[in-house]
């Protein structure tokens, strides 16, 4: 039944049944819902998790479904550095909260992701008001023997700062 409802569902990643205004769609609207039906059905299936959080931010504009589907994704995928990295780039930009897209991004680091993922998540636990934490993940950084050159000198300016 879940792929049958995923066919479905990518059939119509741009279906929006109530536009709020233009590319803003209701929220938790029909492809949240077939998306959560999907994974529901099954927990273990990837693929709508990797790509369904992108087309509720992207493509219909369903900022709080995709808030919710985000946080299912990272549930049953703890340690997938990409789906941990969109959810990253969701929270950050759609969803304005810098604390969760900060963890996102560390934990898509320590899960396989480039090293400037911690650099980049350090500058994020910054910007939220985070200073202590990111001051200490960039110390941590600087640690690891396997830093280009380039990303030394940035994060020790930023440390600086």
């Amino acid at each position: 039944m879940a792929d049958s409802f995923w066919l479905r569902a990518i059939q119509d990643f741009d279906f929006c049944e109530e536009n709020l205004a233009q590319h803003i769609c209701k929220n938790s609207g029909w492809l949240y819902q077939m998306l959560d039906l999907v994974t529901d059905l099954s927990p273990r299936f990837r693929m709508p998790y990797a790509t369904g959080g992108m087309a509720l931010d992207i493509i219909v504009g369903d900022i709080a479904g995709a808030t919710k589907f985000y946080d299912k994704a990272v549930r049953h995928y703890p340690k997938d550095w990409p789906i941990l990295a969109r959810a990253a780039y969701h929270f950050l930009f759609e969803d304005k909260n810098n604390a969760k897209a900060a963890r996102l991004m560390q934990q898509a680091a320590a899960n396989g992701a480039p090293v400037w993922y911690y650099a980049l998540a350090a500058r994020t636990f910054q910007k939220g008001g985070e200073t202590e934490v990111a001051q200490k993940m960039l110390e941590q950084l600087l640690q690891d023997p396997t830093l280009p050159p380039q990303l030394i000198e940035r994060i020790k300016a930023n440390i600086k700062n």
